[in-house]
């Protein structure tokens, strides 16, 4: 005679003991963007008034943050008629454990920039081809001023980078 007592005992605590451990829910994996190296930009966070070497008002720039927090957007528009608007995607790349950003505007303007944050300063350049089909070399500063507000610093390059021209020193002013 077989005895069906034991193998459905066996059974019976099987489906007990997976049951029981199985109650909890699973652990949340960590968010895709939580490393502190994606919070780097989070100065250029907000909505600001920018102005050029002279003072004047050269633009707006609502920076926020996008896309469960990967993203820092850019959201330029420049002072004049019609104004010039343009936008960048900025977000830290792990496997190259550098800055990305890509810009375009309502002018046909495009930058791929890549860089990092040191000493404070977080510092992005790249290469597009000029007008005349030359390489011109870009490098694009962002620092916190001690007084309050970033100051950011473009410069341009046309002879591979032995001498530099300021493209664009402007002082961002948060709006009230």
């Amino acid at each position: 005679m077989i005895n069906l007592a034991r193998p459905l005992v066996c059974a019976v605590l099987l489906a007990a003991y997976g049951t029981e451990r199985n109650t909890a829910p699973p652990t949340p994996p960590p968010a895709a963007c939580a490393a502190p190296e994606f919070r780097q930009f989070d100065f250029w966070l907000g909505d600001w008034n920018v102005h050029d070497a002279t003072g004047a008002l050269a633009g707006t720039n609502l920076v926020t943050r996008e896309l469960d927090g990967c993203v820092v957007q850019e959201h330029w528009v420049a002072a004049g008629t019609p104004p010039q608007r343009g936008s960048s995607f900025n977000t830290w790349v792990p496997g190259t454990r550098k800055w990305h950003q890509t810009w375009v505007d309502s002018t046909g303007g495009f930058l791929l920039l890549d860089g990092e944050m040191k000493d404070g300063v977080m510092t992005l350049g790249g290469e597009t081809t000029g007008r005349d089909g030359r390489i011109v070399r870009h490098r694009i500063a962002w620092s916190v001023r001690p007084a309050g507000g970033i100051r950011q610093l473009w410069e341009q390059s046309r002879d591979g980078g032995q001498t530099w021209r300021v493209a664009f020193d402007g002082t961002y002013v948060r709006k009230k």
